[in-house]
């Protein structure tokens, strides 16, 4: 009999792999093909950056695979038990410490975040981690502490922007603008997303009003303020120094050394989210002794889909840095060296339409809001919105570094725009918008997309840092202004429908 058992939970997790990795083959393929179309017309490709492009993409579509069915069997788990644990403890510095302790382990485990320190001119590497990290636990206590006291979300946001924006406008260095901007969207990736999103279903569901499930929202949108406020007021005390310079790309002479680069940076990225997932497994565990004490069984489980979040996260970024970042590189420098460079703001555009797709933490917040919704909000809807918000933002980007202009010429209208039709869609749909902004904004945009602005910004002669920075600020944008119109038109056809619509939507979302 256990042996029957065995073998039918292996077939079952087989078939759900199976699922997964082909949800990320149809996630993959449109960015791969248009690569593919780019290379054999516009921008000819060496065949090695190809090959390697390619052989990113196998390891890119495994991976999501792996990742997302991790982030389902341990990830979520973890932060709703946590969650409804320190909710349900009714203690004030319970909720305030352990949450402050959650965001810095979960930002520490992100692998973005390492990759953004890196970047950034004149301050330390181990400083700006830990102020980002520092910056997110302040903020996810604040997050958490509104789901517990019912404050509204959108007054918090214009707060919080309000203090970022004065201090980016008469404070910081100009250097530091995009740079900071940035880090919001990078440090809510594959890692804290699944996370901090099931924290917050955890703690929304000791409440039994009619908007807790609306108000499980939020946090991502949230948390993304404290690294632009972390490294605005590092940039204060640290004058940039010196400027970003491009890793140099790796080439290969035959398919031997192809492989061996490949080979070469696996055990590097394996290290690199080993360390990024000590903290949240020693977390697990110190919790699970202390306090949540979870059966054998459960515990097997979750530790399984570490396993599972671990090699995808390993396979994906090998796939993305090795394979994704030359192509995306090359590409740009190609495409803006021709006569007509105005020909990167469409091909930005149409890459950005099929790249978000490709992002392993937007498929958990699409999964959780049909889920929460009770299909109210569709998935496929969100996947619209979000995709044509990310297309516009690629294609004001590539105006960016083709004109040099400002980032403050879009962010700011844009934000005040997002927050003035906070006051007009419903409520979830403002906490699901700011909480995209975050989660579109993950490795791939960081690992092509950038890429991508960088290799057409030196071709332009533009400056890299204030120019082709700035370009997962814009993603993150965006997707703020498109999921609340798409609430606008959701309110609308409740409206038309009547008060009493045939699926109960007027439970689920406060009109």
């Amino acid at each position: 009999m256990g042996k029957h058992n065995w073998r039918t939970g292996a077939g079952a997790v087989k078939t759900v792999l199976g699922e997964k990795v082909r949800e990320a083959l149809s996630s993959v393929l449109p960015i791969t093909a248009i690569v593919l179309v780019l290379c054999l017309t516009l921008a000819p490709l060496p065949v090695d950056i190809l090959l390697a492009f390619l052989a990113g993409a196998v390891l890119l579509i495994v991976g999501m695979g792996f990742f997302t069915l991790g982030a389902e069997t341990a990830m979520t788990p973890i932060g709703e038990q946590a969650g409804s644990h320190i909710a349900g403890s009714r203690k004030l510095w319970v909720v305030v410490s352990v949450s402050f302790l959650i965001g810095v382990v979960v930002t520490v485990s992100e692998p973005d975040l390492q990759v953004l320190a890196t970047q950034v001119p004149g301050i330390p590497n181990a400083l700006l981690v830990g102020a980002v990290a520092a910056g997110v636990g302040v903020f996810l206590v604040v997050a958490l502490l509104r789901i517990l006291f019912q404050i509204p979300l959108q007054w918090l946001l214009i707060g919080s922007y309000s203090v970022v924006f004065l201090l980016a406008a008469f404070f910081v260095p100009r250097d530091f603008l995009a740079v900071a901007f940035d880090s919001g969207g990078v440090t809510t990736g594959p890692m804290t997303v699944p996370f901090i999103m099931a924290l917050g279903l955890g703690v929304s569901s000791i409440r039994s009003d009619r908007s807790a499930a609306q108000d499980s929202f939020g946090l991502v949108a949230l948390c993304s303020v404290g690294p632009i406020l972390a490294v605005l007021l590092l940039g204060m005390q640290y004058p940039a120094s010196g400027a970003y310079v491009p890793a140099a790309v790796p080439r290969a002479a035959d398919s031997r050394e192809l492989g061996g680069l490949f080979l070469a940076a696996l055990p590097t990225y394996a290290r690199e989210v080993l360390k990024s997932l000590f903290p949240i497994v020693a977390f697990f565990a110190a919790f699970q002794a202390v306090a949540l004490r979870l059966k054998r069984k459960k515990v097997l489980k979750i530790t399984v889909g570490i396993l599972y979040t671990y090699l995808g996260l390993t396979l994906f970024l090998t796939g993305v840095n090795v394979g994704f970042l030359p192509a995306g590189a090359y590409l740009g420098r190609q495409i803006a060296a021709l006569p007509f460079r105005w020909v990167l703001v469409p091909i930005g555009m149409l890459m950005g339409w099929f790249i978000v797709q490709a992002e392993p933490a937007v498929h958990v917040l699409n999964r959780q809001v049909e889920e929460i919704t009770a299909g109210a909000i569709p998935g496929s809807a969100m996947s619209v919105s979000l995709s044509a918000g990310v297309a516009l933002s690629i294609g004001l980007a590539m105006v960016r570094v083709l004109t040099g202009v400002s980032i403050f010429v879009f962010l700011l209208p844009g934000y005040l725009i997002a927050i003035a039709l906070s006051f007009f869609v419903p409520r979830m749909f403002t906490s699901i918008a700011f909480d995209s902004g975050g989660v579109a904004s993950g490795p791939m945009t960081a690992t092509f997309l950038l890429p991508f602005a960088m290799g057409a910004c030196e071709a332009v002669g533009g400056n890299v840092v204030t120019d082709a920075f700035g370009v997962v600020a814009m993603v993150a944008m965006t997707p703020l202004l498109t999921i609340q119109l798409l609430g606008l038109v959701y309110q609308w056809k409740l409206r038309r429908a009547g008060e009493n619509p045939e699926t109960g939507d007027e439970e689920i979302i406060d009109l």
